[in-house]
């Protein structure tokens, strides 16, 4: 799967959760530039990405993500295992 499709996969999971469209994601996106993605809505991100692919992120993957390319990167890396 390329990694524009995993982004587009990405925003779907985040417009399903977020329940709005008025944002642009790509890497370097972080909570601050998505209206409304706080500390509860990322988790909720979190989970519906994951059923989304089908993964289990690692506890420390989640901990360390900063924006949406360390995200997709972490989806990319779950896939690929």
């Amino acid at each position: 799967m390329s990694r524009e499709d995993i982004l587009s996969k990405v925003r779907t999971a985040f417009i399903s959760v977020l329940e709005h469209e008025n944002f642009q994601l790509s890497d370097e996106t972080t909570a601050n530039d998505v209206d409304g993605w706080e500390s509860i809505t990322h988790m909720m991100i979190i989970t519906e990405v994951e059923k989304t692919f089908s993964i289990k992120f690692k506890l420390m993957d989640l901990m360390n993500m900063t924006n949406v390319g360390d995200l997709i990167n972490s989806i990319e890396s779950e896939l690929q295992a």
